[in-house]
């Protein structure tokens, strides 16, 4: 959700003042960095597997739910449920637990148990819970400015982000033929009047505690990873009817909040949604650069000066540090944060879309944190060996194309995202979630699903296509296929069986 805040406009000298305060937060932590004060982190730490999970609500006929205050009111468990942008968008936070041994099955029961818990207490709305990465019957005129929900935070970036831009926000997909159909893709064109499309856009967050001087190698190899992640778990096909990418959360959140009129392109400013341009050598590389290149959205000012607090043996928060960085939308971004008066540093993996099932979130996750251990762990990091340039690109085909993409790997060129998991990162995963000591049990049980997605090819975004295909075939128009295959998807997502299990034919 991001961190609050209580004004709803700034000023001029608001903003100079927040430049400074944010200036003044880096050499706090510049300070802490070589002062040694993140010391309780400076072994490995314990590694524990945080998520955020994003969840769209839709009525009994399909359409979206526009009552997320009206459920969170009736699940009533504020410390895990959490409003979002959109009305039609609540969001979960799963405590973190241990990744080690069979513990990491707790974790997906105590998942299980909260989702049982909040539908039973929301039973009189007329809304139901959808783990989906983009809703297929979300339309445009649901993107409107009066969806935003009621939230200073919101409505103040919403404000900021259009008085940046100066204009309407331009949604420009061209999307992948729907499998055996010719002719030309689809395409979505529209202009929107706020930010509501960035809504449209939801996805499980992973989070991971690294000790600062092991951040930049994490942050490189997770960057290496995006691109093979969100050909794997790809399940954002359509918006607005249209057939668009496998994972069209990528570009569509780039585009929703982007700040930029094309002129500015032109000149070559970067995008506040960022996949970054270079190898990092320490975590502050990133904090500096957004302080360098993006301009406040929502400069509100605290009365904290984070020196004078570092000087009186207290642990500073770094407001302004965490207000800025959490409106420049990396695809891994960093985060710095104090739990117990202890200040921590955490890797936060953004690329994936929630879904299908509480199952392949958990593989998806498991997948994530082995392979990135694994890839730490090695003698030479794989960054060595693959261009930045490379890491961006293969981000853009995963998500265009899903198991169908061909990505680069070092030491095999091009290849096919689910031969590249199977020949080469399952068992790097599995060696990596070995490290962390995750048990035989658990390791078979999340990577036997990323094998089987691989084997059958099917992705939450790869069953959505073929049932639309089927359902149109058969004689139904695109809305009706849509709602339809949403009423199909939310079955199998509640039995609880993996995606590549679910049958191809109408439920």
């Amino acid at each position: 959700m991001g961190t609050q805040i209580k004004a709803r406009s700034f000023t001029r000298a608001d903003r100079r003042e927040f430049r400074t305060k944010v200036q003044a937060c880096l050499a706090a932590l510049d300070r802490m960095l070589r002062d040694g004060a993140f010391t309780d982190a400076r072994e490995r730490p314990e590694p524990l597997l945080g998520m955020e999970i994003e969840f769209n609500l839709v009525q009994d006929d399909m359409e979206p739910a526009m009552c997320n205050l009206e459920v969170l009111q009736a699940i009533d468990d504020h410390a895990v449920f959490q409003t979002e942008l959109g009305q039609f968008n609540v969001e979960m936070n799963v405590d973190p637990g241990p990744f080690a041994g069979d513990s990491v099955l707790d974790i997906e029961n105590s998942l299980r148990e909260s989702l049982r818990r909040a539908d039973t207490r929301m039973h009189r709305q007329d809304a139901q819970l959808v783990m989906i990465g983009m809703l297929p019957t979300l339309e445009l005129a649901h993107l409107d400015r009066e969806r935003i929900t009621a939230n200073p935070r919101y409505e103040a970036l919403n404000e900021q982000i259009f008085a940046a831009r100066g204009e309407d926000i331009e949604l420009d997909l061209d999307g992948v033929p729907l499998p055996g159909r010719d002719g030309a893709a689809e395409q979505l064109r529209a202009d929107a009047n706020s930010v509501v499309p960035e809504a449209a856009c939801t996805s499980l967050q992973l989070h991971l505690r690294v000790a600062p001087e092991d951040f930049a190698e994490h942050w490189n190899a997770a960057q290496c990873l995006a691109g093979v992640q969100v050909a794997l778990a790809a399940n954002s096909p359509f918006l607005a009817g249209k057939a668009l990418w496998h994972e069209s959360r990528i570009p569509l959140f780039a585009q929703a909040t982007d700040t930029r009129t094309q002129e500015l392109k032109n000149q070559g400013v970067r995008p506040r949604v960022w996949f970054g341009e270079r190898w990092i050598d320490s975590v502050t590389d990133l904090f500096e650069e957004n302080s360098r290149y993006f301009p406040a959205l929502l400069p509100e000012v605290s009365e904290v000066d984070p020196l004078a607090e570092l000087d009186a043996g207290r642990t500073p928060v770094l407001r302004e540090l965490q207000m800025h960085n959490g409106t420049i939308y990396r695809w891994n971004r960093p985060v710095y944060d104090v739990a117990d008066d202890h200040p921590h540093l955490r890797l936060e993996n953004r690329v994936l879309p929630a879904g299908p099932t509480v199952l392949d979130i958990m593989a998806n996750a498991a997948f994530y944190y082995g392979a990135l251990r694994a890839l730490v762990d090695a003698d030479v990091p794989l960054c060595r060996f693959m261009s930045f340039d490379a890491a961006r690109e293969n981000l853009g085909i995963g998500a265009k194309y899903g198991l169908d993409a061909r990505l680069y790997w070092p030491g095999l060129g091009w290849v096919g995202a689910d031969e590249l998991v199977l020949r080469r990162l399952l068992p790097m995963a599995d060696a990596g979630l070995t490290a962390f000591g995750l048990s035989q049990q658990a390791r078979d049980r999340y990577l036997g699903i990323i094998e089987g997605r691989c084997l059958n090819r099917q992705t939450g975004a790869a069953w959505q296509r073929a049932q639309v295909v089927e359902r149109e075939d058969a004689g139904a128009d695109r809305r009706t296929a849509l709602h339809g295959m949403m009423r199909d998807y939310i079955r199998n997502m509640l039995s609880g069986k993996p995606v590549h299990e679910w049958p191809l034919g109408a439920v």
